[in-house]
């Protein structure tokens, strides 16, 4: 009789399951890992994501193989483009032996912009998922969602009011279906600028000037934010579906002032 292999380590993972039963989403959640992400000029920036990453499980499988995950990020080069997320997908499906997937990246972006008077510029900081998902016998689906800081000005408080008028400072949450590629910052700007005013990391005393009286002349309750933001996702052909929310955090209330609106393009 020979000696068992002390090198055979048994996979318990890939034995037989016998309570039939299949999972959605198995994975890894809260994974965090530098990355370079392509920019809507080309360029490569730097951040650190934080992931999930998950498959489908047949039912006759006891269970999936983590590592294969981190193998993944650590196999890939370079920058990550749209484009890329797609190869990634197919990549994991294929390491994992899976129908269906999804990859969650969340991460800090960043935008230098310039005070609209003075000129000076500085980083704005935005918060972005790039999520992508692929269903058995579907297409893989991408999906883009960014959260602007902005302001939003009060109309009926500048109406009932002899002088002045309440503002605050508002998150948009833009989450838009792709049909074809678009720039985290192409979906930004949709944002600011229907905002009362966009915000800056910094201005000078007469850009504070500017983005006074810019919020005076353009004042926009939270339903209005959200309305005028769905109008311009609904002329954008790269957008299968959409969603726009906004939460006004109040100046002369302990909450918040909150509006939702969604649709499809199709």
């Amino acid at each position: 009789m020979n000696a068992p292999d002390k090198f055979f380590l048994p996979d318990v993972q890939a034995s037989v399951d016998l309570r039939r039963l299949a999972i959605q989403q198995v994975g890894v959640k809260g994974l965090r890992y530098p990355l370079q992400i392509e920019t809507g000029t080309g360029e490569a920036f730097s951040t650190v994501a934080n992931l999930t990453m998950s498959v489908g499980l047949p039912p006759e499988v006891k269970g999936t193989h983590m590592s294969r995950f981190v193998e993944l990020l650590e196999a890939r080069k370079g920058v990550l483009t749209q484009d890329g997320l797609f190869r990634m997908m197919e990549e994991m499906l294929l390491r994992l032996d899976a129908e269906s997937g999804r990859i969650d990246m969340a991460f800090p972006y960043f935008i230098r912009k310039a005070a609209p008077v003075s000129g000076v510029e500085s980083l704005l900081d935005y918060d972005v998922n790039l999520i992508i998902e692929k269903k058995a016998d579907h297409y893989p689906t991408l999906t883009l969602r960014v959260v602007s800081a902005v302001t939003s000005l009060c109309p009926c408080s500048k109406k009932i009011s002899e002088y002045g008028a309440h503002n605050q400072r508002s998150h948009i949450t833009l989450e838009v279906n792709l049909k074809s590629l678009m720039a985290i910052e192409e979906l930004v700007r949709i944002a600011e600028e229907e905002a009362s005013c966009e915000v800056f990391g910094l201005l000078k005393r007469p850009d504070e000037k500017w983005v006074t009286e810019r919020a005076y002349d353009n004042p926009k309750f939270v339903e209005d934010l959200v309305r005028d933001i769905a109008l311009r996702l609904m002329d954008e052909p790269r957008i299968a579906q959409w969603k726009v929310a906004s939460e006004n955090f109040e100046s002369i209330h302990n909450h918040s002032a909150y509006a939702e609106l969604s649709g499809s393009n199709a």
